[in-house]
């Protein structure tokens, strides 16, 4: 699973790295650094709306159109790419929805020999961004208010993260971001590919203060590499 994960780049950062114009990210009124990013938050995502790629908030944990309330949504933060084209929740969004969630990092918990879990942080080799496989969907409330909301896609783990969990987040590279965004591409066998995980060799581990599992600590600390 992936229920953690950090976006500490500036706005300014976070839009050339995706060559977006500030009017694509009005709907980001309250950016800021994020240390620590838990389910049930609002979260960047990239989609494209059918004109160009714009950059918004998104709930994580994905609510499907047809669900009688919210609460499903505790339990969708993430989407099995095995399962994507049978689920129900899943099937509609991977055809059209199909969305971007700007990342630096991301966190999972190793057990340990003695069995405490240990928080590991994981992040590119070079440091840089890159952006986790993401469906959305959008909800009515009984009063008949919009909440969009999003899950992320996890794969099988590579050599690195096969010690630390049996899941990893399904990592998008920067020359297949077209292909997903892509609203024209329906048959979602071609997008197989794109759910690999991504070589071990392009990502490092690191572990972290046990502090990161409260969800209401967001700070610099909780990246930082223990001691």
């Amino acid at each position: 699973m992936c229920g953690r994960y950090s976006l500490t780049v500036s706005l300014e950062e976070l839009l050339a790295y995706y060559a977006l114009e500030e009017d694509a990210a009005a709907a980001l009124i309250s950016y800021g650094p994020r240390f620590n990013i838990a389910p049930g938050q609002p979260i960047p995502a990239v989609i494209h709306d059918g004109a160009k790629l714009r950059i918004g908030p998104l709930r994580w944990g994905l609510i499907p159109s047809w669900a009688k309330d919210e609460k499903i949504g505790w339990r969708t933060m993430n989407a099995r790419a095995e399962t994507l084209r049978s689920k129900p929740a899943f099937r509609l969004p991977f055809e059209r929805k199909r969305c971007l969630i700007p990342a630096d990092g991301f966190y999972e918990w190793r057990t340990e020999p003695d069995g405490t879990k240990q928080p590991i942080r994981i992040v590119r080799r070079d440091g840089g961004l890159f952006q986790f496989a993401g469906l959305y969907d959008t909800w009515f409330d009984a009063e008949g208010r919009k909440v969009s909301t999003c899950t992320i896609i996890t794969t099988e783990p590579n050599e690195l993260m096969a010690p630390i969990h049996d899941r990893m987040p399904v990592i998008v590279p920067p020359e297949q971001m077209t292909m997903w965004l892509d609203r024209g591409t329906t048959d979602t066998l071609r997008l197989e590919p794109l759910l690999r995980p991504r070589p071990a060799d392009e990502l490092r581990a690191y572990p972290v203060h046990k502090r990161v599992g409260n969800a209401k600590t967001d700070d610099p600390a909780c990246i930082e590499p223990l001691s």
